[in-house]
């Protein structure tokens, strides 16, 4: 199996604050030319942000963000009018098109645990548009959930040839990866699995091309990013 395994301890770690976060590729002021992302996939930043606190309104454009919160509520405020609150299970993507300014504040008492995810999009300068969903795969554990996809039928459309998915495996068994683009990005929340020859633990990617199936070790968490080549 031709695969490149990204561990977690080469993510970069900043800590500053109300914020603890490890970063898969460069990201502001932690910077690797190894790592600038994959394919059309950006961004992955493992992100703890501390109670009442939080990132303050900021614009972004021609860019696809997809939250998924893994403990806690955040409350999103945007330029489009919306006013959300994301809490664990739960998905946003904000397309954010010809320009949208957002903030992402911890109104609770607890820290927030979350992953922002950046794609680059294949249409420019769009009109932004908000999309969220309730997606809990611990409710349906060992099956791959489509999270986002390129057609309408996809629970939230993503401007982009690419499909993010997220599995809960409990130990002992096993799913099939096989791309419908040209290239699988798996990156594990949580947990240990096995994909062919390598051991993926938390906070760890595999980047491969071909089909694979992935046994877990432990009970785990995972998001596939099905990718076009690039």
């Amino acid at each position: 199996m031709n695969a490149y395994l990204h561990r977690s301890e080469e993510r970069g770690h900043v800590k500053a604050g109300w914020l603890d976060t490890k970063h898969s590729f460069s990201f502001g002021s932690w910077y690797n030319p190894k790592y600038m992302g994959v394919s059309v996939l950006r961004v992955i930043n493992d992100d703890r942000i501390a109670a009442h606190n939080g990132f303050g309104t900021h614009p972004h454009d021609n860019m696809e963000i997809l939250t998924c919160v893994l403990d806690g509520t955040i409350s999103h405020k945007d330029s489009m009018g919306n006013e959300r609150h994301i809490s664990a299970g739960e998905w946003q993507l904000m397309s954010a098109g010809t320009g949208v300014q957002h903030s992402e504040i911890n109104q609770g008492d607890v820290p927030v645990h979350m992953l922002q995810i950046w794609i680059h999009p294949n249409v420019r300068d769009a009109e932004p548009n908000y999309q969220q969903i309730k997606l809990d795969p611990r409710e349906q554990p060992n099956q791959w959930h489509l999270i986002v996809g390129p057609n309408e039928q996809a629970p939230m459309h993503i401007r982009q040839q690419a499909e993010v998915k997220t599995a809960v495996l409990e130990a002992g068994q096993s799913l099939n990866v096989q791309a419908t683009q040209q290239l699988n990005y798996v990156h594990v929340i949580h947990g240990e699995v096995q994909i062919g020859e390598h051991t993926v633990k938390a906070g760890d990617a595999l980047l491969f091309a071909e089909h694979a199936d992935i046994q877990a070790t432990e009970e785990s968490q995972m998001i596939w990013f099905d990718l076009p080549g690039k």
